[in-house]
């Protein structure tokens, strides 16, 4: 049995280093972090749990594919649409790619918004 709330709960624990520089707010009813005073699509993550999976909408990562760059296969597998990666289990080797991913994204996301 999958347990959802670990796997969401690790997602957020991931997010949580990201948390002293961006918001609180949500995008279509989803819990959301993004850079202060922006709005609309122009967030750095968003977080929903369905019946068999936890994804996490990266927005950013299709401004910034490289961000992608030097992930396994099946890191890559996990992304379920254009934005999003969907994840039934986060353990192990899958946990440090994501927290990897997150790394990545972050910095243009951060420079894009923080110049200098």
């Amino acid at each position: 049995m999958v347990d959802l709330d670990a796997v969401e709960d690790g997602i957020w624990t991931l997010l949580a280093p990201y948390r002293a520089e961006l918001e609180d707010a949500t995008i279509y009813g989803m819990p959301s972090l993004r850079w202060p005073g922006s709005g609309g699509h122009d967030y750095f993550a968003a977080v929903k749990r369905s019946a068999r999976k936890v994804s996490l909408y990266a927005v950013a990562v299709d401004t910034w594919p490289e961000a992608l760059k030097g992930s396994s296969e099946e890191f890559k597998s996990l992304r379920t649409g254009k934005a999003t990666f969907s994840f039934a289990s986060l353990e192990g080797e899958l946990r440090a790619e994501l927290e990897a991913f997150l790394r990545r994204l972050y910095k243009p996301y951060r420079e894009h918004h923080h110049p200098g």
